[in-house]
């Protein structure tokens, strides 16, 4: 089932006024195909970034038999196959439903979830929220009104270090002290049994699909209703028979924690970055064997069951394993031929900045994203370096012109600047 092109946003709201769609969304899935530049393109939705071996084979697989040979990995840890024919729509569902990375066709773009990817695996914060995303994810799926949410609506399952807790989720839920979490909505916080935490995110949707109906403005976040028309989240909770205690909401929980470096993590697992946030086939399979692995929103991977003598192979196939490598934290957006709207072939243009004095002395730099127009699609959470093409064929730079040329320069500067 392929799609028109996404529709174009209305116009901007007066001040004080909330925003007005009259058209659906039509964020991209793995049945409803975006048309690009450079062929379709399929987003599918990982929960927690989870795939088994299996399902990274056939991934890899689907990848260079119908694609551009590449995966992309989002700021959501899910994956996009680029370069599509605009006939391949019925193979690729035959091929995802295979290997059960299409369980609800009706739901397949509602189900963004993303959880803490090293729970469990480093001896920091909390195992569960694991489990929640699994479960959550067929509560989704079981429930015919939750297909009317947004292929944008964002769950976030944090496990308490504070890593996800800060990427924008609609419905938060942050692990506490054992056997309970914090639900964040909008600026509402409500502590709940850590048992409750699937079932309870469920009905908070459930409560904004109420509010987003009666507001009439066609919300597809939380944040886009108008003000007064905060969703019912103590009475869905009730609904559901679910206890909850209105918490102050603690803003410092929800700001961006540290990812994970690249390399080891604990025993048996290890943490790769995909160079500028895409992966060719070859390299997919490269993370196998594996017992499962977890894309993550930093454009990584998680390889769960891996020792950390194979970071050398890992490596040798062009992935980023340490965290002093100059593509650490470099990501860029599809840019030209790819994308009609990009004013640059920003993937080329986003050469790794010199290893520099801060690099050598193992200080911390900013992020940085590569942008080819104002869009900045696939931009970070946070604070990160702005490169945005302009239209005569130089860069901002944070915000200051810098021509081609001098970008390198620039970039490394402005990673490594106090903030």
């Amino acid at each position: 089932m392929l799609a028109a092109m996404p529709p174009t946003p209305p116009p901007a709201p007066e001040p004080g006024e909330p925003r007005i769609r009259d058209r659906g969304d039509a964020c991209p899935g793995a049945l409803r195909l975006h048309a690009a530049d450079d062929g379709r393109l399929a987003r599918l939705r990982l929960p927690a970034g989870r795939l088994t071996a299996r399902q990274v084979e056939i991934l890899a697989h689907a990848a260079e038999t119908l694609g551009d040979g590449r995966i992309s990995v989002t700021s959501r840890g899910n994956a996009e196959l680029r370069g599509l024919a605009d006939d391949c729509g019925a193979t690729l569902a035959e091929l995802l439903a295979d290997a059960g990375l299409l369980p609800s066709p009706t739901h397949e773009r509602v189900r963004n979830i993303v959880a803490s990817p090293t729970a469990g695996l480093d001896g920091l914060g909390g195992p569960e929220v694991q489990l929640w995303a699994r479960a959550l994810d067929s509560l989704l799926c079981a429930e015919p009104w939750a297909a009317a949410l947004s292929g944008r609506f964002l769950f976030v399952l944090d496990d308490g270090r504070g890593d996800v807790a800060g990427l924008g989720g609609d419905v938060t839920l942050v692990a506490a002290e054992p056997g309970t979490v914090v639900m964040y909505v909008g600026g509402r916080a409500f502590r709940i049994a850590g048992a409750d935490a699937p079932r309870a995110a469920l009905a908070a949707a459930g409560a904004f699909l109420d509010a987003a109906r009666e507001a009439g403005n066609g919300a597809w976040r939380v944040r886009e209703l108008p003000e007064g028309s905060a969703p019912d989240v103590p009475g869905a909770l009730g609904r559901a028979g679910i206890a909850a205690e209105p918490v102050p909401p603690a803003r410092s929980l929800l700001v961006l924690g540290t990812p994970p470096a690249p390399g080891p993590l604990g025993t048996g697992a290890l943490y790769v970055l995909a160079p500028l946030g895409r992966l060719t086939a070859a390299q997919l399979r490269a993370l196998l064997p594996a017992d499962e692995v977890r894309l993550t929103p930093w454009r990584g991977a998680v390889v769960v069951g891996a020792a950390a003598d194979r970071l050398a192979g890992l490596a040798a196939h062009g992935l980023i394993t340490c965290p002093d490598s100059p593509g650490a934290g470099v990501t860029a957006c599809t840019g030209r031929p790819g994308c009609a709207k990009s004013l640059a072939d920003v993937r080329a243009d986003a050469a790794p900045e010199r290893p520099g004095p801060a690099r050598a002395a193992g200080l911390p730099v900013l992020p940085v994203h590569y942008s080819g127009c104002e869009r900045r699609c696939g931009h970070p959470h946070g604070t990160w370096v702005d490169v945005v093409a302009t239209a005569d064929g130089a860069y901002l730079v944070d915000g200051a012109p810098t021509s081609r040329t001098a970008l390198t320069e620039a970039v490394t500067t402005a990673r490594t600047t106090t903030r």
